[in-house]
C-alpha cells in the first residue's frame, strides 16, 4: 500500500451498512474518506430490486430493521432528512400454531403478556426490567468486548442471555405457544436452540420489538443504504461504485484502510503482501447458510390465524420441539423436512412495494453452509401449512441458493448472512482473540465488517466501532 501523498485520510472498501457507517464516523470528524464498492449500487445486504415481476420491489437480503432503528450509531444520523421513513407494522412478529391461533410479539410487554395466558407474568418478569434501560443495554451489547459501563444492567441481562434458547423457554414457560414464540426469536441466532447464548438473540429481539419495533423502510431497504450514502456525501465523503478491489496495492494512497469484508476476502486482498495473521484468519469459522425465496403474490398470504396479517415478520415452524429439530439438523449438516422458516410481508404495510391489490413477501430457511439442496418446496409447504391456499396466490417466485447469495455478496460465504458463526466461542472474539478486534496486523489496515464485534445485523456498529479505533490509532491529528 502506497503511503506517500494522501488525497484521502481513509479508504473504505465495501459499502454495506458497516462500510458506510465507518465512512460517516470518519467524515463527521473532518477526515477525507473514499468508499470503494464493487457493485453498481451501494448497500451490501441492504439492497432492493425487482427480481420477480415489474413493479414488485424485493429486498435482496434484509428487510426488517429493529437493530437499524435502535442502533446507538444509526439513531444519531439524520436519515429521515435523506429519505428514510420507518414503517411500523401493528405487531413486530407472529408465530402461527396448528390449532389456528398465533402467539404474537406485540409492541408493548403488557399486550404480549396478555396473549400468553398463564405464561404472561413470566414474560413480563423477563422483559420489563430490561425495557427501562434498553438504550444503556444496547450500548453495552453492541460494543466490542470491554469492561462494562453499566455492569448491573449487563448482569441482569446476561444471567438469562447466556442460557440456551430451549433451556430458557422451557424453564420460563409452560404453554406451547409461549415457548414457540420465544423459540422463533431465538432461532435468529442461526444456532441449535440447545447452544449456550442462543437465548440472548431471543431476548434482544423481543426487547427491541417493545422498545423500537421491528420496522421496514418505506420503498425498500435500498432507501436506507441510499440515505447513508447521501449523508456521507453531505459530509464531504466520496463513493466510487463498480470498482472491485483485488489487492491492497490497487488502492489509492491513504493513511488508513477499512475493509468491510470477511476474513476470507481479507486474506485474498492481502495476499500480495505481508499478512502476519493469515493462518489465524484462515481458522475463522463461518456459520450456516440460507435458502431464500422471493414471491410476487396476487393477494395477501391467507393465514389461518388473523393476527399473522398484523405482523411484518412471521416465524413459521410450529412448536419449540419442531424448531429445535430443524436447527439441530442444520448444525449436523443435514436438512429438515419441516424447516424453520423466517418470513416477511412488508407490502401489507408499505404499499409502494407492489402494484395495487398485489403483495411481495420473502422467506428463508437455514441450511448447512454451502448447501446445494433445493428448499423451495419445503419452505412453501410450511407456509401452506399455516396459510392454506397460499400457493394459489403466487404469481412469480425467485429463489436464491447459498452459492447465489455468495455470488451476489462475497461476504455471505456459503450463504452465511451473519459474517461468521454466532456460537459463544466466536461471538465475543470475532474475528480473532486480540486486544483490538478490528486490527489486521498490517499497519493502517482494519476490518469493519460483520465478522467483527458486535456481529451481524443492520446496525452499522461494526463499522462505527472500527472507525473509532482508526481515529484513536491512525488519525489522531
Amino acid at each position: 500500500m502506497n503511503t506517500t501523498a494522501h488525497r484521502h485520510d481513509a479508504i473504505v472498501v465495501g459499502s454495506g451498512p458497516n462500510g458506510l457507517s465507518a465512512a460517516i464516523t470518519l467524515a463527521r470528524e473532518g477526515r477525507r474518506v473514499l468508499v470503494i464498492e464493487a457493485a453498481a449500487t451501494v448497500g451490501g445486504g441492504a439492497r432492493s430490486a425487482e427480481v420477480t415481476l415489474p413493479g414488485f420491489v424485493h429486498d435482496l437480503c434484509s428487510t426488517v430493521h429493529p437493530m437499524g432503528v435502535g442502533s446507538p450509531f444509526l439513531r444519531t444520523l439524520p436519515l429521515e432528512k435523506h429519505g428514510v421513513r420507518w414503517i411500523q407494522p401493528p405487531a413486530p412478529a407472529a408465530h402461527p400454531m396448528d390449532d389456528g391461533s398465533a402467539a404474537v410479539l406485540e409492541r408493548s410487554v403488557a399486550a404480549t403478556a396478555a396473549t400468553l395466558g398463564a405464561d404472561g407474568p413470566a414474560y413480563s418478569r423477563m422483559m420489563e426490567p430490561l425495557l427501562g434501560t434498553w438504550e444503556l443495554l444496547a450500548d453495552e451489547i453492541l460494543a466490542p468486548l470491554h469492561f462494562p459501563s453499566h455492569p448491573w444492567i449487563l448482569a441482569r441481562f446476561g444471567v438469562k442471555a447466556i442460557r440456551s434458547g430451549r433451556g430458557l423457554a422451557e424453564s420460563l414457560f409452560r404453554d406451547p405457544a409461549a415457548r414457540a414464540l420465544f423459540a422463533g426469536m431465538a432461532g435468529h441466532s442461526i444456532l441449535p436452540l440447545e447452544s449456550p447464548a442462543s437465548a440472548a438473540f431471543g431476548i434482544v429481539l423481543g426487547l427491541f420489538g417493545h422498545a423500537v419495533g421491528w420496522p421496514v423502510v418505506a420503498g425498500g431497504s435500498q432507501r436506507l443504504s441510499d440515505a447513508l450514502a447521501a449523508h456521507l456525501r453531505s459530509l464531504g465523503g466520496e463513493i466510487q461504485t463498480g470498482t472491485r478491489v483485488s489487492s491492497l496495492s490497487e488502492l489509492p494512497p491513504a493513511r488508513a484502510v477499512l475493509l468491510d469484508v470477511t476474513p476470507r476476502q481479507f486474506n485474498a486482498i492481502a495476499s500480495g503482501g505481508r499478512n502476519p495473521r493469515r493462518r489465524r484468519m484462515e481458522n475463522f469459522r463461518y456459520g450456516p447458510g440460507v435458502f431464500k425465496v422471493d414471491w410476487a403474490l396476487g393477494g395477501p398470504i391467507p393465514w389461518t390465524a388473523p393476527d399473522c396479517a398484523r405482523a411484518g415478520t412471521v416465524h413459521v415452524g410450529g412448536t419449540l420441539d419442531e424448531i429445535a429439530a430443524s436447527e439441530a439438523a442444520m448444525a449436523r449438516g443435514e436438512i429438515s423436512d419441516r424447516p424453520f422458516v423466517l418470513l416477511t410481508q412488508p407490502s401489507l404495510f408499505d404499499r409502494s412495494r407492489a402494484p395495487a391489490g398485489k403483495e411481495v413477501a420473502w422467506a428463508y430457511c437455514h441450511v448447512p453452509n454451502g448447501c446445494d439442496r433445493d428448499r423451495l418446496s419445503a419452505i412453501e409447504s410450511q407456509v401452506e401449512r399455516f396459510a392454506p391456499g397460499f400457493r394459489d396466490r403466487i404469481l412469480a417466485r425467485h429463489t436464491t441458493t447459498p452459492a447465489q447469495l455468495e455470488a451476489y455478496n462475497a461476504n455471505c460465504v456459503g450463504g452465511d448472512v451473519s459474517g461468521g458463526a454466532n456460537d459463544i466461542a466466536q461471538l465475543f472474539t470475532r474475528p480473532l482473540v486480540q486486544a483490538d478486534p478490528y486490527a489486521t496486523g498490517i499497519p493502517g489496515v482494519y476490518l469493519c465488517s460483520a465478522s467483527t464485534p458486535p456481529g451481524g445485523g443492520v446496525h452499522g456498529m461494526c463499522g462505527h466501532n472500527a472507525a473509532l479505533a482508526v481515529l484513536r490509532r491512525e488519525l489522531r491529528d
